[in-house]
């Protein structure tokens, strides 16, 4: 599964987020800086996530909070984020 295609601010749907938020270690898109990048949530309530991305090709990551609209759930895995402990399924 590819990252989304549409900017989260022009959604017209709403977004499907538990009542209680993302599990931690959950596989999500981040959209930041414009871009859809791979992250796992570390932390969230049913408005906000924190989550650790990648902000760029590398094997870098950040971990920032995000509001829930700028989060998509993701499939494909990551080499760079899912081999650590906080994203093993």
């Amino acid at each position: 599964m590819a990252a989304p295609l549409l900017d989260p601010n022009l959604r017209t749907e709403p977004t499907h987020v538990p009542a209680e938020g993302y599990e931690p270690g959950t596989w999500v898109w981040v959209h930041t800086s414009g871009s859809w990048r791979p992250g796992v949530v570390l932390h969230s309530s049913p408005h906000a996530a924190t989550v650790r991305y990648r902000p760029a090709q590398g094997r870098g990551t950040s971990v920032d909070t995000v509001v829930s609209h700028s989060l998509a759930a993701r499939k494909d895995e990551d080499p760079f984020l899912d081999g650590s402990a906080i994203g093993v399924r």
